[in-house]
């Protein structure tokens, strides 16, 4: 795909992938690549810009992550954040040192004054607050380097080279808590590397579409849909490639949401394919029967839906190509795209499943954010209540009832559930919250509704915001909706009679509950 390039090189900063989604947002396109790429790989993705991330390290540690000098060579302007912004000055002539409370060591929100001649702030307000998180400190700044920001605590809060395209800022733009953060690198982009801004999501489904296509030919596709958006948005894009060369196989565990099941069986009637819904509710809920322990639920769950979608598979006969939904968080998340320790292993990262026997995997999102997905989602024409659907585990409602897994409590639950999202949509909050949803417990305590005693389930609501889901914080919704969909839920859904809502933030907690 020929479009503008920027690669942002990772030195184990905890926001790579936020910066990568910032430079997209301003139609950019950008890769996240481990600090020891290769020069040649560099020179042969033409970038024109390069981004140094943030890093734990101190860069005159000799064991340190360090930049490769060639890159300074290449004549392509360079952003160094924070840790990169002190590789800059370290590799550059200048020095950095360890950083005393009087001399500069700087965390979290910090008032920051801005010289607007710079063309990184050029049309912003000369004054803001910037978000800090470093204990070194650029005690010499490198010759031909101009100081552009400063705090009251610290001179050298940023730097640039403009005749070479060298800038470093010591706060990191890419976080909400920086103001004007995102406009700092809009004008790192257009200003300084001359984007065009060719990166859209109409511009990049024509180019997959012919990619797909020229890589599947005459083959026949398999993809296992799980109704999420990204095996659905993966789904829809191969289907508008190659028509009725893709089989879909949806495995119903009988543990969807409400009316879940038939939204994504009804999104792909538009296209000719081969939609397979094994509905296998009766099979998986005879498997969890008894069953409590939420590890044990996912593997049973996980074991037989592999099962099921095997013997599916089966019946279709020879298939030359598994498609599946890996979304570029899940590839940088498996320590496939930087530098950055292993977040969490995820099942379609890598290459073909052990199960399965296929010639080659499409991937057509890998390269798209979670966000990303979502607007091509709506670019391919599928309709707003899958493009915009919640989050939702791989094994579905199982962990969130807790407990023994019955219908009666899966049918609350739905019910329920489906009460908590309506009105959060009402609201205009279903959008701006990252993920909310109802949890069954297997609390019962005694209520009182019509004057009789009653001796129902406690229902938790959670709802909360983050931006990677490594943390997230609880969302502050509004007490009179909460009121409501309290009064709801108790009023139209038989056997609860107390709604609870989670207040904990992750860490100490997780999202889900199981």
């Amino acid at each position: 795909m020929s479009h503008q390039t920027v690669i942002v090189l990772d030195f184990g900063g905890q926001y790579n992938q936020l910066i990568a989604r910032r430079v997209r947002e301003c139609g950019v396109y950008c890769e996240v690549k481990p600090y020891t790429t290769s020069m040649d790989d560099i020179r042969a993705m033409n970038p024109i810009g390069i981004i140094f991330t943030g890093g734990p390290n101190s860069v005159y540690d000799p064991k340190s992550p360090q930049a490769n000098p060639e890159v300074f060579q290449l004549g392509v302007p360079i952003l160094g954040i924070c840790y990169g912004c002190q590789l800059l000055a370290h590799n550059l002539g200048g020095k950095v040192i360890a950083a005393t409370d009087d001399s500069a060591r700087e965390y979290g929100k910090t008032e920051t004054y801005f010289n607007t001649d710079c063309k990184l702030f050029k049309g912003l307000p000369a004054q803001g607050i910037t978000w800090m998180s470093h204990g070194d400190y650029m005690e010499k700044v490198p010759e031909g380097f101009a100081l552009v920001a400063h705090s009251d605590a610290c001179p050298n809060v940023a730097i640039c080279d403009e005749a070479r395209g060298f800038y470093g800022v010591q706060y990191h733009p890419e976080v909400n808590h920086t103001e004007h953060g995102t406009d700092m690198i809009r004008n790192f982009l257009y200003e300084v590397c001359g984007a065009q801004g060719d990166w859209t999501m109409g511009d990049y489904k024509t180019t997959a579409i012919r990619t797909i296509r020229e890589k599947v030919g005459g083959g026949k596709v398999l993809l296992a849909l799980s109704g999420g958006v990204d095996s659905s948005v993966a789904a829809a894009l191969v289907a508008e490639a190659v028509g009725n060369q893709l089989t879909c196989v949806f495995v119903d565990h009988g543990l969807m949401r409400l009316n879940e099941g038939d939204e994504v069986e009804a999104a792909f009637k538009k296209w000719d394919i081969n939609f397979v819904r094994a509905n296998a509710e009766e099979l998986f809920l005879s498997k969890l029967a008894g069953v409590t322990e939420p590890e044990r639920k996912r593997k049973i769950i996980g074991e037989e839906f592999i099962r099921v979608f095997e013997e599916e598979a089966k019946k279709i006969g020879a298939v030359d190509f598994l498609a599946q939904g890996t979304i570029y968080p899940d590839v940088v998340e498996s320590g496939l795209g930087g530098e950055s320790a292993v977040i969490k292993s995820h099942h379609n990262v890598g290459g073909l499943p052990d199960c399965v026997d296929f010639k080659e995997i499409v991937e057509p999102l890998r390269r798209l954010f979670k966000d990303e997905v979502r607007q091509l989602g709506t670019e391919l024409g599928l309709p707003d209540e899958l493009v915009w659907r919640q989050p939702f585990p791989g094994p579905g409602l199982a962990i969130r009832v807790i407990g023994e897994i019955t219908e009666e409590k899966l049918s609350i639950l739905r019910d329920a559930d489906a009460i908590f999202r309506e009105e959060m949509k009402l609201a205009g909050l279903d959008r701006t919250t990252s993920q909310f949803f109802a949890v069954l417990t297997d609390l019962r305590s005694v209520g009182v509704m019509g004057d009789e005693r009653t001796y129902d389930y406690t229902l938790a609501l959670r709802a909360v915001q983050s931006q990677d889901f490594m943390t997230a914080t609880w969302s502050r919704l509004p007490y009179e909706l909460l009121d409501k969909v309290s009064g709801r839920i108790v009023g139209e859904v038989k056997h609860i009679n107390r709604i609870c809502y989670d207040i904990t933030s992750k860490p100490p907690a997780t999202v889900e509950w199981e």
